[in-house]
Protein backbone atom coordinates (compact mmCIF):
# COMPACT_ATOMS: atom_id res chain seq x y z
CA UNK A 1 0.00 0.00 0.00
CA UNK A 2 2.69 2.79 1.36
CA UNK A 3 5.09 1.74 -2.10
CA UNK A 4 1.97 2.31 -4.45
CA UNK A 5 0.94 5.45 -2.67
CA UNK A 6 4.70 6.86 -2.99
CA UNK A 7 4.59 5.66 -7.14
CA UNK A 8 1.61 7.79 -7.53
CA UNK A 9 3.07 10.72 -5.30
CA UNK A 10 6.19 10.51 -7.89
CA UNK A 11 3.96 10.69 -10.94
CA UNK A 12 1.33 13.30 -9.72
CA UNK A 13 4.47 15.84 -7.66
CA UNK A 14 1.90 15.91 -4.93
CA UNK A 15 3.58 15.48 -1.24
CA UNK A 16 1.91 12.76 0.94
CA UNK A 17 3.44 11.91 4.53
CA UNK A 18 4.86 8.61 5.54
CA UNK A 19 5.71 7.47 8.57
CA UNK A 20 9.09 5.96 9.29
CA UNK A 21 8.32 2.40 8.90
CA UNK A 22 6.68 3.33 5.82
CA UNK A 23 9.93 5.08 4.48
CA UNK A 24 12.21 2.30 5.65
CA UNK A 25 10.31 -0.58 3.65
CA UNK A 26 10.02 1.34 0.50
CA UNK A 27 13.83 2.30 0.60
CA UNK A 28 14.50 -1.10 1.40
CA UNK A 29 12.38 -2.60 -1.33
CA UNK A 30 14.30 -0.33 -3.93
CA UNK A 31 17.53 -1.40 -2.84
CA UNK A 32 16.94 -5.11 -2.99
CA UNK A 33 15.21 -4.93 -6.43
CA UNK A 34 17.92 -2.24 -7.63
CA UNK A 35 15.89 0.93 -8.12
CA UNK A 36 18.86 2.93 -6.55
CA UNK A 37 17.26 5.91 -8.33
CA UNK A 38 14.13 5.39 -6.54
CA UNK A 39 15.82 4.77 -3.40
CA UNK A 40 17.59 7.90 -3.51
CA UNK A 41 14.53 10.25 -3.91
CA UNK A 42 13.07 7.67 -1.22
CA UNK A 43 15.86 8.80 1.18
CA UNK A 44 15.65 12.52 -0.15
CA UNK A 45 11.73 12.41 1.54
CA UNK A 46 11.99 10.52 3.79
CA UNK A 47 14.94 12.69 5.35
CA UNK A 48 13.03 16.10 5.01
CA UNK A 49 9.96 14.52 6.96
CA UNK A 50 12.12 12.67 9.68
CA UNK A 51 15.66 14.41 9.81
CA UNK A 52 16.39 13.13 12.84
CA UNK A 53 15.99 9.38 11.85
CA UNK A 54 19.19 7.49 12.59
CA UNK A 55 17.44 4.55 10.75
CA UNK A 56 17.11 6.41 7.70
CA UNK A 57 20.82 8.30 8.03
CA UNK A 58 21.70 4.57 7.92
CA UNK A 59 19.99 3.65 4.78
CA UNK A 60 21.06 6.39 3.22
CA UNK A 61 24.93 5.53 4.27
CA UNK A 62 24.27 2.34 2.64
CA UNK A 63 23.48 3.59 -0.72
CA UNK A 64 26.20 6.10 -0.53
CA UNK A 65 28.37 2.96 -0.26
CA UNK A 66 26.63 1.11 -3.40
CA UNK A 67 27.36 4.38 -5.09
CA UNK A 68 30.66 4.00 -4.09
CA UNK A 69 30.79 7.99 -2.62
CA UNK A 70 32.98 6.51 -0.24
CA UNK A 71 34.07 9.99 1.20
CA UNK A 72 30.49 11.10 1.63
CA UNK A 73 29.73 8.04 3.49
CA UNK A 74 32.49 8.47 6.19
CA UNK A 75 31.53 11.85 6.70
CA UNK A 76 28.14 11.25 7.47
CA UNK A 77 28.97 7.86 9.12
CA UNK A 78 31.28 9.55 11.58
CA UNK A 79 28.37 12.21 12.74
CA UNK A 80 26.12 9.19 13.63
CA UNK A 81 28.83 8.02 15.53
CA UNK A 82 28.70 10.57 17.94
CA UNK A 83 24.68 10.46 17.98
CA UNK A 84 24.00 6.97 18.43
CA UNK A 85 26.94 5.68 19.51
CA UNK A 86 25.85 2.13 21.11
CA UNK A 87 24.06 1.72 17.32
CA UNK A 88 25.54 -1.67 16.02
CA UNK A 89 24.64 -0.76 12.71
CA UNK A 90 26.83 2.12 12.94
CA UNK A 91 30.15 0.22 13.43
CA UNK A 92 28.51 -2.40 10.39
CA UNK A 93 28.42 0.02 7.80
CA UNK A 94 31.68 1.66 9.34
CA UNK A 95 33.61 -1.61 8.74
CA UNK A 96 31.46 -1.93 4.91
CA UNK A 97 33.32 1.30 4.11
CA UNK A 98 36.55 0.38 5.38
CA UNK A 99 36.45 -3.27 3.70
CA UNK A 100 35.60 -1.34 0.26
CA UNK A 101 38.80 0.32 0.79
CA UNK A 102 40.85 -2.58 1.57
CA UNK A 103 41.28 -2.12 5.19
CA UNK A 104 40.33 -5.08 6.98
CA UNK A 105 42.06 -4.97 9.74
CA UNK A 106 40.17 -2.05 10.36
CA UNK A 107 37.08 -3.11 9.37
CA UNK A 108 37.58 -6.21 11.91
CA UNK A 109 37.74 -3.98 14.95
CA UNK A 110 34.59 -2.05 13.99
CA UNK A 111 32.62 -5.38 13.25
CA UNK A 112 33.94 -6.71 16.76
CA UNK A 113 32.53 -3.33 18.40
CA UNK A 114 29.41 -4.11 16.93
CA UNK A 115 29.52 -7.08 18.62
CA UNK A 116 29.10 -5.54 21.74
CA UNK A 117 25.67 -3.88 21.13
CA UNK A 118 23.99 -6.45 18.81
CA UNK A 119 21.61 -8.77 19.80
CA UNK A 120 22.00 -10.64 16.58
CA UNK A 121 25.53 -11.30 16.58
CA UNK A 122 25.77 -14.29 14.28
CA UNK A 123 24.98 -11.91 11.03
CA UNK A 124 28.21 -9.78 12.16
CA UNK A 125 30.61 -12.77 12.86
CA UNK A 126 29.57 -13.99 9.28
CA UNK A 127 31.01 -10.41 8.48
CA UNK A 128 33.95 -10.86 10.13
CA UNK A 129 34.24 -14.23 8.88
CA UNK A 130 34.23 -12.89 5.46
CA UNK A 131 36.64 -9.89 6.22
CA UNK A 132 38.95 -13.05 6.88
CA UNK A 133 38.89 -14.66 4.02
CA UNK A 134 39.76 -11.65 2.34
CA UNK A 135 43.14 -11.77 4.22
CA UNK A 136 43.49 -15.58 3.75
CA UNK A 137 43.18 -16.11 7.31
CA UNK A 138 41.35 -19.20 6.81
CA UNK A 139 41.67 -20.50 10.50
CA UNK A 140 39.94 -17.27 11.87
CA UNK A 141 37.85 -17.09 9.24
CA UNK A 142 36.57 -20.96 9.64
CA UNK A 143 35.77 -20.17 13.39
CA UNK A 144 33.46 -17.13 13.17
CA UNK A 145 31.76 -18.99 10.75
CA UNK A 146 31.33 -21.70 12.96
CA UNK A 147 30.33 -19.82 15.52
CA UNK A 148 27.47 -18.64 13.39
CA UNK A 149 25.95 -22.59 12.97
CA UNK A 150 26.14 -23.37 16.54
CA UNK A 151 23.69 -20.54 16.84
CA UNK A 152 21.55 -21.55 13.43
CA UNK A 153 22.41 -25.12 12.70
CA UNK A 154 20.41 -24.59 9.33
CA UNK A 155 23.22 -21.93 8.31
CA UNK A 156 24.34 -23.27 5.32
CA UNK A 157 26.08 -20.60 4.21
CA UNK A 158 28.15 -20.39 6.86
CA UNK A 159 28.36 -24.48 6.24
CA UNK A 160 30.01 -24.16 2.89
CA UNK A 161 32.31 -21.50 4.25
CA UNK A 162 33.66 -23.33 7.28
CA UNK A 163 34.23 -26.08 4.04
CA UNK A 164 36.06 -23.37 1.77
CA UNK A 165 38.57 -22.97 4.47
CA UNK A 166 39.42 -26.30 4.87
CA UNK A 167 39.71 -26.74 1.55
CA UNK A 168 42.12 -23.99 1.29
CA UNK A 169 44.25 -25.29 3.56
CA UNK A 170 44.01 -28.56 2.21
CA UNK A 171 42.95 -29.80 5.68
CA UNK A 172 40.44 -32.51 4.40
CA UNK A 173 41.09 -34.88 7.20
CA UNK A 174 40.00 -31.95 9.98
CA UNK A 175 37.20 -31.44 7.15
CA UNK A 176 35.52 -34.38 7.50
CA UNK A 177 35.93 -35.06 11.48
CA UNK A 178 34.22 -31.74 11.88
CA UNK A 179 31.25 -32.79 8.99
CA UNK A 180 30.83 -36.10 10.69
CA UNK A 181 30.22 -34.26 14.21
CA UNK A 182 28.06 -32.12 12.77
CA UNK A 183 26.00 -34.98 10.89
CA UNK A 184 26.08 -36.35 14.38
CA UNK A 185 24.14 -33.67 15.31
CA UNK A 186 22.03 -32.51 12.41
CA UNK A 187 21.68 -36.17 10.62
CA UNK A 188 18.75 -35.40 8.03
CA UNK A 189 21.76 -32.69 6.31
CA UNK A 190 21.31 -33.54 2.79
CA UNK A 191 23.94 -30.35 2.33
CA UNK A 192 26.40 -31.52 5.09
CA UNK A 193 26.80 -35.41 3.71
CA UNK A 194 26.90 -33.91 0.57
CA UNK A 195 30.27 -32.03 1.90
CA UNK A 196 31.43 -34.76 3.49
CA UNK A 197 31.10 -37.18 0.59
CA UNK A 198 33.15 -34.44 -1.31
CA UNK A 199 36.01 -34.42 1.49
CA UNK A 200 35.96 -38.53 1.15
CA UNK A 201 35.76 -38.28 -2.63
CA UNK A 202 39.04 -35.68 -2.36
CA UNK A 203 41.35 -38.17 -0.62
CA UNK A 204 40.22 -40.89 -2.88
CA UNK A 205 38.17 -42.89 -0.27
CA UNK A 206 35.29 -43.64 -2.56
CA UNK A 207 32.95 -46.00 -0.57
CA UNK A 208 33.17 -43.97 1.94
CA UNK A 209 31.92 -41.02 -0.28
CA UNK A 210 29.34 -43.09 -1.81
CA UNK A 211 27.92 -43.72 1.28
CA UNK A 212 27.93 -40.00 2.18
CA UNK A 213 26.21 -39.26 -1.13
CA UNK A 214 23.46 -42.22 -0.74
CA UNK A 215 22.32 -40.45 2.47
CA UNK A 216 22.07 -37.32 0.80
CA UNK A 217 19.60 -38.41 -1.51
CA UNK A 218 17.87 -40.28 0.68
CA UNK A 219 17.35 -37.32 2.68
CA UNK A 220 16.34 -35.49 -0.73
CA UNK A 221 15.28 -36.84 -3.57
CA UNK A 222 15.63 -33.91 -5.54
CA UNK A 223 19.06 -33.30 -4.58
CA UNK A 224 21.16 -32.90 -7.91
CA UNK A 225 24.53 -32.27 -6.70
CA UNK A 226 23.98 -35.56 -4.92
CA UNK A 227 23.36 -37.84 -7.73
CA UNK A 228 25.72 -35.82 -10.11
CA UNK A 229 28.86 -36.57 -7.04
CA UNK A 230 27.45 -40.35 -6.87
CA UNK A 231 27.59 -40.57 -10.24
CA UNK A 232 31.58 -39.40 -10.16
CA UNK A 233 32.39 -41.90 -7.05
CA UNK A 234 30.57 -44.58 -9.14
CA UNK A 235 32.87 -44.10 -11.89
CA UNK A 236 35.51 -44.74 -9.61
CA UNK A 237 35.16 -47.74 -8.45
CA UNK A 238 34.73 -48.50 -11.90
CA UNK A 239 30.72 -49.33 -11.67
CA UNK A 240 29.92 -47.46 -14.70
CA UNK A 241 26.45 -49.38 -15.18
CA UNK A 242 25.17 -47.56 -12.11
CA UNK A 243 26.60 -43.71 -12.72
CA UNK A 244 25.04 -44.25 -15.76
CA UNK A 245 21.75 -44.70 -13.47
CA UNK A 246 22.46 -41.69 -11.73
CA UNK A 247 23.73 -39.44 -14.18
CA UNK A 248 20.22 -40.18 -15.74
CA UNK A 249 18.30 -38.86 -12.53
CA UNK A 250 19.96 -35.85 -12.47
CA UNK A 251 18.80 -35.23 -16.00
CA UNK A 252 15.55 -36.45 -15.29
CA UNK A 253 15.47 -33.89 -12.39
CA UNK A 254 16.21 -30.61 -14.28
CA UNK A 255 16.82 -29.45 -17.75
CA UNK A 256 19.65 -31.25 -19.06
CA UNK A 257 22.94 -30.52 -19.07
CA UNK A 258 26.20 -31.03 -21.41
CA UNK A 259 28.07 -32.32 -18.40
CA UNK A 260 25.57 -35.00 -17.69
CA UNK A 261 25.12 -36.04 -21.19
CA UNK A 262 28.92 -36.13 -21.85
CA UNK A 263 29.91 -38.00 -18.35
CA UNK A 264 27.39 -40.19 -19.40
CA UNK A 265 28.99 -40.87 -22.69
CA UNK A 266 32.35 -41.48 -21.26
CA UNK A 267 30.76 -44.47 -19.08
CA UNK A 268 29.28 -46.35 -21.44
CA UNK A 269 32.93 -46.03 -23.67
CA UNK A 270 34.40 -47.28 -20.73
CA UNK A 271 31.77 -49.70 -21.33
CA UNK A 272 33.04 -50.45 -25.13
CA UNK A 273 29.60 -49.47 -25.91
CA UNK A 274 31.00 -46.88 -28.62
CA UNK A 275 27.76 -45.97 -30.76
CA UNK A 276 25.52 -45.62 -27.40
CA UNK A 277 28.89 -42.74 -26.41
CA UNK A 278 28.80 -40.93 -29.54
CA UNK A 279 25.49 -40.37 -29.00
CA UNK A 280 25.64 -39.09 -25.96
CA UNK A 281 28.42 -36.72 -26.98
CA UNK A 282 26.37 -35.80 -29.86
CA UNK A 283 23.67 -34.91 -27.16
CA UNK A 284 25.96 -32.62 -24.78
CA UNK A 285 27.45 -30.97 -28.03
CA UNK A 286 23.74 -30.05 -29.34
CA UNK A 287 23.09 -29.05 -25.47
CA UNK A 288 26.19 -26.72 -25.44
CA UNK A 289 27.71 -26.28 -28.97
CA UNK A 290 30.60 -24.65 -27.48
CA UNK A 291 31.76 -27.57 -24.79
CA UNK A 292 35.44 -28.47 -26.86
CA UNK A 293 35.57 -31.68 -24.28
CA UNK A 294 32.63 -33.63 -26.34
CA UNK A 295 33.95 -32.65 -29.62
CA UNK A 296 37.31 -33.86 -29.05
CA UNK A 297 35.64 -37.14 -27.22
CA UNK A 298 33.74 -37.46 -30.81
CA UNK A 299 37.39 -36.59 -32.52
CA UNK A 300 38.94 -39.55 -30.29
CA UNK A 301 36.34 -42.03 -30.56
CA UNK A 302 36.17 -41.77 -34.74
CA UNK A 303 39.71 -41.72 -34.57
CA UNK A 304 40.17 -45.12 -32.83
CA UNK A 305 37.94 -46.67 -35.14
CA UNK A 306 40.26 -45.40 -37.96
CA UNK A 307 36.96 -42.88 -39.31
CA UNK A 308 39.64 -39.94 -39.63
CA UNK A 309 37.25 -38.15 -42.15
CA UNK A 310 34.90 -37.83 -38.81
CA UNK A 311 37.61 -37.37 -36.38
CA UNK A 312 38.98 -34.07 -38.92
CA UNK A 313 35.50 -32.66 -38.93
CA UNK A 314 35.29 -32.87 -34.94
CA UNK A 315 38.69 -31.63 -34.25
CA UNK A 316 37.86 -28.81 -36.57
CA UNK A 317 35.28 -28.16 -34.28
CA UNK A 318 36.87 -28.37 -30.92
CA UNK A 319 39.37 -25.60 -32.66
CA UNK A 320 36.44 -23.39 -33.67
CA UNK A 321 35.82 -23.16 -30.06
CA UNK A 322 39.99 -22.95 -28.32
CA UNK A 323 41.78 -22.62 -31.12
CA UNK A 324 44.98 -21.63 -28.79
CA UNK A 325 44.93 -25.49 -27.16
CA UNK A 326 48.19 -26.99 -29.03
CA UNK A 327 46.73 -30.61 -27.33
CA UNK A 328 44.00 -29.87 -30.17
CA UNK A 329 46.66 -29.31 -32.94
CA UNK A 330 48.81 -32.28 -32.15
CA UNK A 331 45.51 -34.06 -32.51
CA UNK A 332 44.77 -31.91 -35.98
CA UNK A 333 48.12 -32.89 -37.34
CA UNK A 334 47.85 -36.78 -36.15
CA UNK A 335 44.54 -36.72 -37.89
CA UNK A 336 45.83 -35.51 -41.04
CA UNK A 337 48.98 -37.52 -41.22
CA UNK A 338 46.53 -40.53 -41.15
CA UNK A 339 44.87 -38.88 -44.11
CA UNK A 340 48.06 -38.22 -45.95
CA UNK A 341 47.34 -34.53 -45.96
CA UNK A 342 51.09 -33.31 -45.43
CA UNK A 343 51.02 -29.52 -45.64
CA UNK A 344 47.90 -29.84 -42.72
CA UNK A 345 49.86 -31.92 -40.68
CA UNK A 346 52.88 -29.69 -41.39
CA UNK A 347 50.32 -26.67 -40.07
CA UNK A 348 49.23 -28.06 -36.94
CA UNK A 349 52.41 -28.97 -35.52
CA UNK A 350 53.80 -25.45 -36.02
CA UNK A 351 51.15 -24.29 -34.56
CA UNK A 352 51.99 -26.37 -31.54
CA UNK A 353 55.02 -25.16 -31.09
CA UNK A 354 54.16 -21.64 -31.47
CA UNK A 355 51.43 -22.50 -28.58
CA UNK A 356 54.29 -23.78 -26.53
CA UNK A 357 54.09 -27.28 -26.99
CA UNK A 358 57.77 -28.13 -27.46
CA UNK A 359 57.64 -31.74 -26.56
CA UNK A 360 60.36 -33.37 -28.80
CA UNK A 361 57.72 -36.00 -30.28
CA UNK A 362 56.24 -32.52 -32.05
CA UNK A 363 59.46 -31.04 -33.09
CA UNK A 364 60.91 -35.01 -34.80
CA UNK A 365 56.82 -35.30 -35.89
CA UNK A 366 57.54 -31.85 -38.10
CA UNK A 367 60.80 -32.68 -39.47
CA UNK A 368 60.08 -36.14 -40.27
CA UNK A 369 57.00 -34.90 -42.33
CA UNK A 370 58.60 -31.73 -43.93
CA UNK A 371 61.96 -34.70 -44.95
CA UNK A 372 59.02 -36.36 -46.62
CA UNK A 373 57.44 -33.54 -48.27
CA UNK A 374 60.93 -32.56 -49.71
CA UNK A 375 62.00 -29.26 -47.78
CA UNK A 376 64.71 -30.43 -46.01
CA UNK A 377 66.20 -27.02 -44.74
CA UNK A 378 62.58 -26.47 -43.15
CA UNK A 379 63.17 -30.14 -41.96
CA UNK A 380 67.20 -28.80 -40.83
CA UNK A 381 65.87 -25.58 -39.30
CA UNK A 382 62.96 -27.60 -37.09
CA UNK A 383 66.19 -30.33 -35.90
CA UNK A 384 68.21 -27.10 -34.66
CA UNK A 385 65.38 -25.30 -32.90
CA UNK A 386 64.26 -28.81 -31.26
CA UNK A 387 68.13 -28.53 -30.49
CA UNK A 388 67.90 -25.38 -28.57
CA UNK A 389 65.95 -27.06 -26.32
CA UNK A 390 67.25 -31.15 -25.96
CA UNK A 391 70.43 -30.82 -25.94
CA UNK A 392 72.89 -34.76 -26.49
CA UNK A 393 69.58 -36.71 -27.50
CA UNK A 394 70.02 -39.32 -30.22
CA UNK A 395 67.04 -38.60 -32.21
CA UNK A 396 68.23 -35.19 -33.46
CA UNK A 397 71.71 -36.06 -33.80
CA UNK A 398 70.75 -38.58 -36.47
CA UNK A 399 68.16 -37.11 -37.92
CA UNK A 400 70.98 -33.89 -38.75
CA UNK A 401 73.15 -36.95 -39.77
CA UNK A 402 70.81 -37.61 -42.67
CA UNK A 403 69.76 -33.73 -43.77
CA UNK A 404 73.08 -33.37 -43.63
CA UNK A 405 74.06 -35.86 -46.28
CA UNK A 406 71.34 -35.42 -47.92
CA UNK A 407 72.13 -31.67 -48.33
CA UNK A 408 75.49 -33.58 -49.49
CA UNK A 409 77.23 -31.93 -46.35
CA UNK A 410 79.19 -34.54 -45.96
CA UNK A 411 81.70 -33.45 -43.17
CA UNK A 412 78.77 -31.90 -41.05
CA UNK A 413 76.38 -35.12 -41.42
CA UNK A 414 79.54 -37.24 -40.17
CA UNK A 415 79.77 -35.48 -37.42
CA UNK A 416 76.48 -35.54 -35.96
CA UNK A 417 76.60 -39.18 -37.08
CA UNK A 418 79.62 -39.65 -34.58
CA UNK A 419 77.50 -37.59 -31.64
CA UNK A 420 74.47 -39.90 -32.34
CA UNK A 421 76.47 -43.12 -32.10
CA UNK A 422 78.15 -41.59 -28.62
CA UNK A 423 74.79 -41.55 -27.49
CA UNK A 424 72.92 -44.20 -28.35
CA UNK A 425 74.46 -46.59 -30.88
CA UNK A 426 71.47 -48.96 -31.60
CA UNK A 427 69.53 -46.21 -32.27
CA UNK A 428 71.41 -45.42 -35.83
CA UNK A 429 68.42 -47.66 -37.18
CA UNK A 430 66.31 -44.04 -37.70
CA UNK A 431 68.39 -43.27 -40.20
CA UNK A 432 67.40 -46.86 -42.21
CA UNK A 433 63.33 -45.79 -41.68
CA UNK A 434 63.87 -42.24 -42.66
CA UNK A 435 66.99 -41.97 -44.69
CA UNK A 436 67.47 -45.30 -46.90
CA UNK A 437 69.42 -43.91 -49.39
CA UNK A 438 71.62 -42.15 -46.93
CA UNK A 439 71.90 -45.58 -44.95
CA UNK A 440 73.04 -47.15 -48.07
CA UNK A 441 76.13 -45.25 -48.69
CA UNK A 442 79.04 -47.25 -48.48
CA UNK A 443 81.11 -44.86 -46.36
CA UNK A 444 78.18 -44.50 -43.87
CA UNK A 445 78.24 -48.34 -43.43
CA UNK A 446 81.61 -48.54 -42.84
CA UNK A 447 81.41 -45.72 -40.44
CA UNK A 448 78.47 -47.80 -38.50
CA UNK A 449 80.70 -50.88 -38.51
CA UNK A 450 84.09 -49.54 -37.25
CA UNK A 451 82.43 -47.50 -34.74
CA UNK A 452 81.28 -50.64 -33.24
CA UNK A 453 84.16 -52.61 -33.62
CA UNK A 454 85.93 -49.43 -31.48
CA UNK A 455 83.07 -49.62 -28.96
CA UNK A 456 83.25 -53.69 -28.36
Amino acid sequence: MSLSKFESMLKTNNVYFFDLVEFEEIIVHYLDVGKHSLARKAVKLGMEQHPTSVDLKLLQIELLIFENKLEEATLLVNRLEVVSPKNDEVFIQKATILSKRGTHLEAIKNLEKALVFSDDKADIWSLIGMEYLYLDDYDNARLNFIKCIEVDFEDYSSLYNVVYCFDMQENHEQAITYLNSYVDKNPYCEVAWHQLGRQYFTLNMYKEALTSFDYSVLIDESFIGGYLEKAKTLEALNRFEEAIDNYLISLELDDPTAFAYTRVGECYERLGKTEIAIRYYKKAVHEDPLLDKSWLLLTNLYYDQKEYQKAAYYIGKALKIDDANPMYWQKYSDIHLKLNFFEETVKGYKKCIELGDIDLEVFTALSDVQLFLGDFNDALKTVFDAQKIYKDFAELEYRLAGLFFILNKENYGRGHLINGMKIDYEYHIIIKELYPTVFDNVKIQQLLKNYKKAIE
